[in-house]
């Protein structure tokens, strides 16, 4: 009847803006996870359309992993995770739909060659044979933070000691989010948490979608960030070094600080930086890196990080980094606990204690000479 396939280049959005005012009755997309941000893909929506009436619609397959796993889990399986149910968009009206299919379904391929399971199974790490063998979109396959464990990590919020460091980290954006997020340092009085972890206990996130930002000004991020933190102290702030670029006026920083939330520059350092952030996950005993439940956007993209493929020492840039990023600018901020405070000496040579003990200040030697002179006047 005269259809044309045709096989396309698709990377990023100058890509797609490539086929503005093209006309096509279907658009597929293979392994769509493989794309790190939605935008070049939904672009191509636009180019469906057919003037004699076609029927027009989006195909799209994908594997559990890959750099857009998250965007796709979001977007496609979360909603239904057992898939058939039809998901109608709220602000454009179109539906979609997932449609699981494991390689058990695949009854002629199996026939011909019942030798492919076992080869599915040594293809790589249990995550990914989770993901490739039973379709598994939980398995997080690839990440570049393994060691992320909700049950290890993330701790219901509790009230803190009102004494401890706390200091705020942020990766600055108004097309893309925004993420700030709170630390406190444990002084280890509390057994829950190791001296000197790390406790994130709140963020403020400006999405309006997924990877999506606000385009909120400087001055309006501002004025989230002291209301979050009113009546708190907080030792000092961190944010990417871009934010202090001037470009013909005051940076996003100084705009920032008129409204009375300063900010030095950030470590950008990322491999020392992500380093430092693995190290914390890790811990030796135990983590010393602990996430409050409630901030869900760094616990969601977290243990979603990719390696990028040109630089695997490095994270894939093009995803939904920037709580990560803010994370890691947090870790490498050379975070420290309060020193105790020092009480006031008595003249007798003894400090008084808060439970009202005494601890002496003197040496062994020094009370001894002390105790005989009492004996002597006496």
């Amino acid at each position: 009847n005269g259809a044309r396939l045709r096989m396309a280049h698709l990377d990023r959005d100058s890509d797609a803006e490539a086929y503005q005012g093209h006309s096509y009755s279907r658009v597929y997309v293979e392994e769509i996870g493989n794309f790190p941000d939605k935008a070049p893909v939904l672009k191509l929506m636009a180019t469906l359309r057919s003037a004699n009436g076609v029927p027009v619609g989006f195909r799209a397959t994908g594997n559990p992993g890959g750099p857009g796993a998250s965007w796709v889990k979001t977007r496609y399986i979360d909603p239904d995770p057992l898939g058939y149910t039809i998901i109608k968009d709220e602000f454009s009206g179109l539906e979609r739909v997932f449609i699981p299919a494991r390689v058990f379904d695949n009854k002629r391929l199996l026939d011909s060659d019942p030798g492919y399971i076992d080869r599915l199974k040594a293809s790589g790490s249990p995550e990914l044979v989770r993901a490739w063998l039973y379709g598994d979109w939980s398995a997080v396959v690839g990440a570049y933070f393994p060691e992320f464990s909700v049950d290890k990590h993330v701790v219901a919020p509790l009230a803190l000691p009102k004494n401890w460091v706390r200091f705020r980290a942020m990766d600055w954006g108004s097309y893309r989010p925004s993420a700030v997020l709170w630390f406190a340092v444990s002084d280890g009085t509390m057994p829950e948490f190791p001296s000197n972890a790390l406790i994130c206990y709140r963020e403020v996130y400006t999405a309006s979608e997924l990877n999506v930002g606000m385009k909120l000004t400087a001055e309006e991020v501002a004025d989230l960030i002291a209301d979050a933190e009113r009546g708190e102290r907080i030792d000092y702030g961190v944010i990417d070094p871009s934010a202090f670029k001037e470009d013909g006026g005051p940076s996003i920083a100084e705009r920032m600080s008129n409204r009375k939330v300063s900010f030095i520059r950030a470590d950008n350092s990322r491999l020392p930086g992500w380093d430092q952030l693995r190290q914390r996950l890790k811990g030796e005993e135990s983590p010393m890196l602990y996430i409050f439940s409630t901030c869900t956007n760094l616990i969601r993209t977290l243990p979603a990080m990719q390696h990028d493929l040109n630089k695997p020492e490095d994270l894939e840039t093009e995803s939904d980094d920037h709580a990560a990023d803010a994370c890691r600018y947090g870790c490498a901020s050379r975070p420290y606990k309060r020193p105790e405070p020092k009480l006031p000496i008595k003249a007798d040579g003894y400090r008084g204690n808060p439970d009202g003990t005494m601890t002496s200040n003197l040496t062994w030697r020094e009370m001894m000479k002390r105790l005989e002179r009492k004996a002597r006047a006496s």
